[in-house]
Parts: C-alpha cells; structure tokens; sequence
C-alpha cells in the first residue's frame, strides 16, 4: 500500500470543473438533504462479517477475544481459549476461511428487504475488524481475496438497484485504530508481523473510558481511511455513506472535511443526491445527517435526522442465542421517529453462511404487512407543528442507547405525520373499548379549526367521532385494520 502526505481537497477534486463544495465548514453547510431520502424513512443496515462465524457475545467478537474480563456479560476471551484454542494458535484472522458465505443471495436479501417496506439498504463494507467485504486495492484481506471469495458489497449494490431501492454502505474503518490492540499485551497473533496489515497499526485504547485519551493517530493511518472511503466512492457511488462514530476525533477533522467535498461533489458528477450520516459532532448538523445510535430525540429536530437500532437486543450482528425486538416495539420506534423529522436504519444480522435467521425474517415481514396497510401515513410524510402527545416520552434529548431507557407505548400515546393537507394521528398501541381522546385536536388548540373528517387508515368503517373545545373524541372502532399501532388519517386541521 502506498501512503501519501495529507491529501488536500484540491488534490481529490482536481478531476471536478468548478466543484461547488470545498473542504471547509462554510462550504460544506450549502448542503442540502435530498428529498427521496426524508420520503424514504426506513432502511435496512447489514452488519455482516468475519465476526457471525464465532457468533458469540456481538460483532466485537474481535476485540474482547484478546482482553481476559467481562465484556458485556461475556467472557470472549475464556470461550475463544475453550472452543478454538490460545490466541497465538488461533487468532481472529483463522475465521476468515472459515466465514464461507456458502448460501448467499443478495437478490433474496434484497426482495426480503423490499417486502419489509425499507427504502434503502446499507451494507458494512468494513468494520471495526479491518475485514473489507468488497473489492479493496488498499489490502489483501478482503471478501474477494479470501473468505468468500466475492464482492460481497458489489453484489448487494446490484441486486439493490435492481429492485429500485437506494443503496448505501458504511465505513468502520477509524475504530480498527485501536479495535485489536489489547492483543498486543501478551502472546497472540496479533503480534506476528506478517499479519500486520492486517492488525495493525494498532494501538491500545479504552474508548469507553472517558478518562483515557486516545493515542494520537498518525497522517499514515488517517491517509489511509480517506482513501479507502474514497475508494468506495468511486466504485460504488452510494447514495447514503454511513460513518460510526469515532470520526469527531480533532485531528481527523480536516480528512472528514475533504472527504465530505469530494463525496458531494462526485454525487454532482452521478447528478445523484447524497446523504452522508454522522454520530455526535463529527460535522456540523446542516452540512450533513445526525443520526442516534439506538435511541431518539424528545423533541422534533429542524434537520432531517436519523435512528439506528438492531433487530437484535444483545447484538448487530449474528449471535447464538440472540433475544430479538417484537415488531410492534420497532413500529413504534419507527411512529415515533418520522413524527420528529427522523428515519429508522434497522440492523440484520445474517449467519456466516449467508442467511437471515427466521426469527429476524418474521420480524421484518411483520413490519411489511403493518407498513402495506399504514404506510401513507409514513413514507412522504413530514412533522406536524408537534410530534404528539401521550404519557411516555423520550427521557432524554439525543442520547445514544436511550431506548433500553423507554417505557412501552400505550394507546394514549399518539403521534403525528403529515402529507399535503392530510394530518394522520397515530395510537401506539390498539385501543381497546375506551374512545380515543387526542387533547391537542379541541377546537381551542388549533384555532377553531374545524375537523371535516376522520378515517381509520385501511379501513371503510364510518367512524363516530367529535370535536369539542377540548379534545377530539373518536370511538373506538369495530374494527382493526392491522396488529400494530393504527393510524386515523384526519382532515380539516391542515389547510394550504
């Protein structure tokens, strides 16, 4: 690999006849979310590697294998001793023939996806581990070289456009900095030098300790993500580039900066628009999308934002025994988070051999059906003049892992969407025999605007419903369209 001094946005954008963005913060703020991607609202994240073949604890199967503690109620490091032996016997990199990917289907995946109501789909191109699930000049240890011996990116991008869905990817690729290095603390792999490009550099770090500084990284290492992220780019121009967090580090700002340039730039060349995602203030909010790593936001946010979150409660990635969401809590998520100007990135985790477990295919086909009846009231819509009303709110403002936080949603919990002149109020739970009681409909709370109907969203049955001063009054209906929240679609309140 050949490593170049700092690359300069003018070096990278050279092949771009006046390109409207450049590697500073004023430029870059010009930025402007596409509309398809606040129409899409759900999307489907892949979080597929090396680490489904141990499958045991989560896809950080990879560190904690090289520290002897608790990692999340596992001991990694004992279990890899006691299933494949010592760590200088047997270290990450022997998975890597043994991750096969023998059933692997991308049009499967893909029309399972579609079936499941996602939008857009983002596979991991290379996590934490340092393993490239695509065709890589920038190292030999990738999914074509070795493994499964196939583009795997490449694969999921084709059959993606095929079906007329949105294909984006993400880069891990920073965290590798300091993923591996508590294998440098005693006799592993790690160590030898002929695996160095592949663990290495590595350096040792607790990125959970917030008394721990961070080594330093060095221009070599941070060259080294802006070509690889360039390098996916180029060759298969996503729609949606979704970085991790650990890109806010100080001295990678300038890189994170060129990067966002040339990204947008070339998406000009595509006449594409791009949306590039970001966690905590790796960029400022209007020159790309904030998104919360498994949590929301208490209030709805000005730019469009988005939520990601795993099918899977212990894990991302493929795991024995692993304890997955009910499709109503992710539905709810899903209200919740378009009524706030957001988008939910759901996470699969598939098995080495390339397929989805049924109990996560069950999930994903449950939210299909639910979106088949109420998605008019999700896809295209936009935040009202509030997101709801209700007993149960987000505890926190922007928090990452706030949902392990939240109490279930009950049917007094209504939120809001809006399409046109058409405002849908959704009951986050199915009510039973009481009316329906939406406070912030009475007459006096919106002006005296007067309400000229109410429908159940999927259903013909005549509603009796009421507008007092007060509070809208709508009784429950003899029918449910659907197993999940239901959605009243209402006119009157909005008026263009």
């Amino acid at each position: 690999m050949i490593i170049i001094s700092f690359i300069n946005s003018a070096n990278l954008n050279a092949q771009i006849p006046e390109a409207p963005y450049q590697a500073n913060w004023k430029s870059l703020s010009n930025y402007k979310c596409p509309e398809w991607y606040k129409d899409a609202k759900f999307g489907i994240f892949i979080v597929w590697g090396v680490y489904s073949v141990p499958g045991y604890g989560s896809e950080w199967y990879g560190r904690w294998m090289y520290k002897d503690t608790l990692a999340w109620g596992n001991n990694y490091y004992q279990h890899h001793i006691k299933t494949y032996g010592t760590q200088d016997k047997f270290g990450y990199k022997d998975f890597i023939p043994m991750f096969k990917a023998e059933k692997f289907d991308a049009n499967k995946w893909v029309d399972l996806f579609k079936k499941a109501g996602a939008k857009y789909i983002i596979p991991i191109a290379e996590f934490h581990d340092g393993f490239a699930m695509y065709n890589t000049a920038m190292s030999r240890w990738n999914s074509v070289l070795m493994g499964p011996k196939r583009d795997i990116v490449g694969e999921i991008a084709e059959a993606t456009r095929k079906q007329g869905l949105i294909f984006g990817l993400s880069s891990h690729r920073i965290e590798h900095w300091w993923f591996m290095g508590e294998g440098t603390k005693f006799n592993s792999d790690v160590n030898d030098p002929q695996y160095a490009d592949f663990y290495g550099p590595v350096k040792v770090h607790d990125p959970f300790d917030p008394k721990a500084k961070a080594p330093t990284m060095p221009p070599e290492f941070m060259n080294d993500w802006l070509l690889r992220s360039t390098e996916l780019v180029d060759k298969y121009h996503p729609q949606i580039f979704w970085f991790d967090w650990w890109i806010e580090q100080t001295e990678l700002e300038p890189y994170r900066k060129t990067f966002a340039a040339y990204y947008y730039n070339h998406a000009k060349i595509w006449d594409k628009e791009v949306v590039l995602n970001y966690k905590h203030d790796a960029f400022p909010e209007n020159a790309a999308v904030f998104d919360i790593e498994r949590g929301s936001t208490k209030a709805t946010k000005k730019y469009p934002w988005q939520t990601d979150t795993s099918i899977g409660k212990k894990a991302w990635g493929y795991i024995d025994g692993e304890d997955n969401k009910k499709p109503n809590e992710i539905i709810d998520a899903l209200i919740d988070i378009v009524s706030k100007n957001g988008n939910l990135l759901l996470a699969v985790g598939p098995k080495a051999d390339g397929t989805i477990t049924p109990e996560q295919t069950d999930v994903l086909l449950e939210i299909g059906k639910w979106l088949s009846v109420n998605g008019e009231g999700i896809y295209g819509t936009r935040p009202w003049t509030i997101s709801g009303e209700g007993p149960t709110e987000n505890p926190e403002e922007n928090v990452q892992f706030n949902e392990y936080q939240n109490k279930p949603f009950t049917a007094n919990d209504i939120r809001f969407t809006t399409k046109g002149n058409d405002l849908y109020a959704f009951c986050l739970d199915i009510p039973k025999v009481k009316p329906i009681t939406i406070k912030v409909l009475g007459l006096n709370a919106i002006s005296g605007k007067r309400i000229s109907s109410v429908e159940v969203v999927g259903s013909f049955e005549k509603l009796d419903w009421k507008q007092k001063d007060n509070a809208l009054i709508i009784s429950c209906p003899k029918s449910i369209p659907c197993n999940h929240a239901m959605a009243f679609k209402i006119k009157g309140v909005i008026t263009k």
